[in-house]
């Protein structure tokens, strides 16, 4: 069984996007997915409507704390924002550490129309990220 953490600031959007995308394209019985941030903000509604357009219900998941989850033997560590990699604490295992920093489709101004294409532009990153990653890494 592998064991991935995705983790990001608030793990709010970014993380839990993909953390739905990665269950999705993983097989349940060899990856157990996680997600967490170095600080709990709550799952943003936008993003559980933007991934149930895509067929991912992500609305029953909760934000974690990153500290909830530090007996967890990870093999990786996904880290999807600049800040949440520059805060991502020492794991004692032998865990990969992967980063990509995705925009913040939250901290976006704008009409609704405009901040709904933002959140349906990094969903298509993050998707297309977690896929490769699941591909390139025999998961699946």
């Amino acid at each position: 069984m592998k064991n991935i953490l995705v983790l990001c600031t608030g793990n709010s959007c970014r993380s839990q996007m993909a953390h739905g995308y990665l269950s999705h394209f993983t097989n349940p019985e060899q990856v157990t997915v996680y997600s967490a941030g170095v600080e709990t903000h709550g799952v943003n509604a936008l993003a559980v409507a933007i991934m149930q357009e895509d067929g991912i219900d992500i609305s029953k998941h909760t934000s974690n704390n990153v500290e909830e989850y530090f007996d967890i033997p990870f093999d990786y560590v996904i880290t999807v924002c600049d800040n949440a990699n520059e805060r991502c604490p020492f794991f004692p295992t032998q865990a990969v550490k992967l980063h990509h920093n995705f925009p913040d489709p939250s901290k976006v101004k704008g009409s609704t129309t405009e901040v709904i294409e933002e959140f349906r532009k990094v969903r298509g990153m993050i998707k297309d990220y977690c896929k490769d990653f699941v591909e390139s890494h025999n998961l699946n």
